[in-house]
This record gives structure tokens, sequence and C-alpha cells, in this order.
């Protein structure tokens, strides 16, 4: 049994205030920014050649967002990945939309040799990273964390990491823990860069823990549990959002400790 402490984690994170350096995609940069601060981290959105590279080694942790992807971006992520790889940063992959589109399945399986952290997609996304599967419907899933949980616990094993997996109930796995998150809200995915936050703050949580599993785990129970607490106050997908960010902002150590997350052998 892998057990997580959430609390250690949660304050973990806000007294360490770790530096994310984001390589992400143009849509969410400042909603991902935004969730970093309210969380107790601190953004950097540096996806020049010329700097990813060096801004990955002194960072806390890095993450590589495929959802808008260019020649120079991609060029600045694999910099970004050797270069943490090398200095010992923990990185993140958020493989977008991975599968349908071969520019970004080509970029995501060279990054996948490069060992990230973690691997953080939705299901279809998965898959696809994985090998077994053809990508969902732009970067909406068409399968469930469960049909991917074979998947990505081979792909943990493969890279030597962790692999979550987004769905009703979360799915992280080391290849031999498997941990499952319930919780949430609908809202989250009507919200434009929610899941691309959450890459974020896993990011976070793992220079904090020095536990991929754990880290991964923190996150998708934060995420989840300031959903539920968003959701209770918003009037819908406009209110949700900030709500959600307040939220973040607001769940302590203690609260974080009501997430519903499931551990198994």
């Amino acid at each position: 049994m892998h057990a997580v402490d959430l609390r250690a984690a949660r304050e973990a994170l806000r007294e360490q205030q770790p530096l994310v350096h984001c390589l992400t995609n143009t849509v969410v940069q400042a909603f991902t920014a935004n969730a970093l601060l309210a969380a107790g981290a601190a953004p950097a959105m540096v996806d020049a050649p010329e700097e990813a590279g060096d801004f990955a080694a002194v960072a806390s942790a890095v993450l590589v967002n495929v959802g808008t992807v260019n020649a120079r971006t991609a060029d600045a992520m694999r910099l970004a990945a050797r270069s943490a790889g090398e200095a010992g940063t923990p990185w993140v992959l958020d493989p977008v939309a991975v599968g349908g589109l071969a520019f970004r399945t080509d970029l995501a399986a060279g990054l996948v040799a490069l060992r990230p952290a973690v691997v953080r997609g939705n299901a279809s996304e998965v898959l696809a990273l994985a090998g077994t599967g053809a990508g969902g419907r732009g970067v909406d899933s068409t399968a469930g964390p469960e049909e991917a949980a074979a998947a990505a616990a081979d792909l943990a094993l493969r890279t030597g990491g962790v692999v979550a997996v987004s769905g009703p109930v979360d799915l992280v796995t080391d290849g031999r823990h498997t941990v499952r998150i319930g919780g949430g809200s609908a809202l989250l995915t009507r919200t434009t860069g929610a899941g691309c936050a959450l890459g974020a703050l896993v990011a976070a949580y793992v220079a904090v823990t020095d536990d991929p599993l754990a880290g991964a785990v923190a996150a998708h129970a934060h995420v989840a549990l300031a959903a539920e607490v968003a959701a209770d106050v918003a009037d819908g997908p406009g209110t949700f959002a900030p709500a959600w960010l307040d939220a973040l902002d607001a769940l302590d150590g203690a609260s974080l400790e009501r997430a519903d997350v499931r551990s198994a052998a």
C-alpha cells in the first residue's frame, strides 16, 4: 500500500513556493499561472529555445505541454526536458491531443524517451502515447481512465516515473502501485485550461514531495476538492473558474485530507 500524506504535501507547497517552468500552450498561459499562484507556487513561462534549457536547470520543476506546439517551441521543449534530466529537475509531460496529429505525436514519443517524472493526460492521450490507441477527439478523450489502466502502468514502468490519467475518477500509477482520486466537478471539463493547470500543479507538487506518485496524487486531490468547493457556489462555467482559483488558494492541508483518495497495492 502506498500512502500519501496530503496534509504534508499541501503544507510543503505553501512553505517552499516552488518555481515551475511552464512550456505550455498559448490558450492557457494566464490561467495556468493564476492556478499556480493560487496554490502557492511561482510560475514562469519561458519558451524560447535560447533560454528554455538554462531556465529548466534552475527551476524547481518543469511542465512540458504540447497543446499549441510549433517547430520553435518543440525545440525549446526538447532542450528543457534534456536540461531538466541532467540537472535532476523533475518534469511533467502533458501530451495534449497526442495520437491524432503526427507532429505532436512524434514529439511526445521523443520526450517520453527522456523519462519525465510524470506523464499527465486523459485516457485517449495516454493510450496513444503508450502505442495502444489512436487518440481522442481533439483534446477530448473518447476513453475512460480504467480503459487506460494497463497502458498507463506499462508506460510508467517504461519511463521509470508515474502516469496520471484524468477522468471522472482519476488514476495515478507508477506501474506497481495505483491510486484513484474521486470527486471533482463536471464543470472542470467546461473550463478552458483546467487540465493544463492540473499538469502545472502536478509539477509543483512533485517538486516539493520528491515523490512523483505522492506529488501527482496530491495535485489531483487538490484540484478535485477545489472543484467541489467551487461548484457549490458557481452558477455555471463562467463563475466556476474564478471560484475554483479561490478554492485552490483557500484549501489548506487539513482540508485536503477530505479528498476522495483510494490507494491500492
